[in-house]
């Protein structure tokens, strides 16, 4: 029997506040542990919490652009259990009346577009962090009261690649938003995965299980086909799933069993009684939908229809907003989208990866780019010089002109000095002349290497060419 996929996520996306959801401890990363808490995140009796307001902005935003209903009215519960790192014992969240509801991601997966439902978004705070020694457990509070949003999706997704395309897809709305850094290594976004099979045609659901805290792309598509091909050998064994929790252990490369799944009354949820009911206004919200910057999927749209470029290109420069953005401007300053394009993916983006370094701190500007190409074009240094002039403005800053100055790298178009190389290479590789007028067409690109070498790369790429083909043909 042949078997369909049926997988929901859950993502916890950690929010930039400065501040926690309730108190005004601070939310930064890697201080000393239990350094950032106070008698309302570590839950002290008699302490009241006060909702932080760019929380809710940020819940906004992510709603708005994830296409989901922002509900009027919504309201915080408590979630009861009983773990080290919740000092409460219990979390704020939000269960019945959550604040974002019913919208959609659309994903394009081998060229095929799917549309994910999203079921509900909403608030909660993170909880503390267990530390495990070989003879003890330790607890850090820092993390306890944090803000996060829980994004749930419908059991929309088929297949292990797209539930790695959805969470990349999210993160790049959530990092274009920036109201998460998207950062999985540091916990900033976090995944659990709920799966289960079904006859192929069936419309029921079967047995699911969760696999928690996934914390790469890589590792989600990984826990997925493993948990996928597990499921199906108990079945075709004539076995039963078993609802539970599992965990996936990366170096194994296999989940296991971490205890059997809770349903929602297992943890007593009821409306949180020190915080009252949120109710946001609508003009708010129109506020917040008109501060939103363009969203990857209308910058794709714009890419491949206003500008031109390929599919594959408007991909790549809308992953990111920095990129795209340092993109436009170099449009906006002059430079043709295609050329701008082809320089940010063969030099920019290499050098930006081999340096590990963020497009923000790079020294090369869109107008040093627009300067290169403004160089070539005017034929006063050849491609591969600016390719040269690109490297050292990228590790220096300086402006291009100068450094071609400073470097007299300036393009040899003198029609008598190019026939002075022309003639010393044709002299100094007689055999290969005798082969090419035999009739060995492809060993012109070989003279024009040896004039390019003899010139520094300084020679007129297309000049060399013309006064080759007719040396060569007389």
């Amino acid at each position: 029997m042949r078997y369909e996929a049926v997988i929901g996520l859950e993502i916890h996306a950690q929010l930039r506040t400065k501040t926690k959801i309730f108190c005004g401890c601070s939310t930064e990363f890697g201080s000393e542990p239990n350094s950032q808490t106070c008698p309302v995140c570590i839950g002290m009796p008699g302490v009241l919490p006060v909702l932080n307001k760019r929380v809710v902005e940020f819940a906004i935003k992510t709603g708005l652009a994830m296409n989901c209903r922002i509900s009027p009215y919504s309201r915080f519960a408590r979630k009861n259990y009983f773990y080290p790192d919740l000092p409460k014992g219990y979390q704020i969240s939000q269960y019945e009346l959550p604040i974002c509801e019913h919208g959609y991601v659309d994903i394009v997966v081998d060229g095929v577009k799917r549309r994910i439902g999203i079921t509900r978004i909403h608030m909660e705070e993170d909880a503390g962090k267990n530390i495990h020694e070989r003879d003890c457990s330790l607890v850090d509070l820092n993390r306890t009261g944090v803000p996060l949003l829980e994004i749930v999706t419908e059991p929309d997704i088929r297949s292990p690649k797209e539930a790695s395309a959805f969470m990349r897809k999210l993160r790049t709305i959530l990092r274009y938003l920036e109201v998460c850094d998207g950062n999985m290594e540091q916990g900033s976004l976090r995944c659990d995965a709920n799966v289960s099979l079904r006859p192929e045609g069936s419309e029921e659901f079967g047995t699911k299980t969760e696999i928690k805290n996934i914390n790469s792309f890589r590792f989600v598509e990984k826990a997925l086909e493993y948990e996928i091909k597990r499921q199906e050998k108990v079945l075709s064994e004539g076995g039963t799933i078993v609802q539970e929790t599992r965990l996936w252990d990366s170096e194994r490369g296999v989940t296991f069993s971490m205890r059997s799944k809770e349903e929602a009354h297992d943890y007593r949820y009821f409306p949180e009684p020190d915080l009252v009911p949120l109710v946001v206004k609508e003009d708010w919200i129109e506020e917040i939908k008109s501060s939103m910057p363009e969203l990857p999927d209308e910058k794709l749209k714009k890419y491949t229809e206003e500008f031109g470029l390929p599919q594959y290109d408007a991909e790549l420069l809308t992953e990111e907003r920095p990129i795209a953005e340092w993109f436009e401007e170099a449009v906006r300053l002059g430079g043709a989208p295609k050329e701008v394009s082809n320089w940010m993916m063969t030099e920019l983006l290499r050098l930006l990866n081999e340096n590990n370094i963020e497009i923000i701190s790079c020294r090369v500007t869109p107008e040093h780019l627009v300067k290169i190409i403004k160089l070539i074009e005017e034929g006063k240094i050849s491609r591969n010089i600016g390719k040269k002039v690109f490297a050292d403005v990228f590790q220096t800053g300086k402006d291009p002109e100068e450094i071609v100055k400073e470097k007299g790298l300036v393009q040899i178009s003198d029609t008598s000095e190019l026939q002075r190389l022309v003639e010393e290479v044709l002299k100094n590789n007689p055999k290969e002349v005798e082969r090419y007028r035999g009739g060995e067409q492809k060993l012109l690109g070989f003279f024009v290497g040896q004039v390019m070498k003899a010139s520094k790369g300084k020679a007129n790429p297309k000049a060399v060419n013309e006064l080759l083909r007719k040396k060569l043909s007389s």
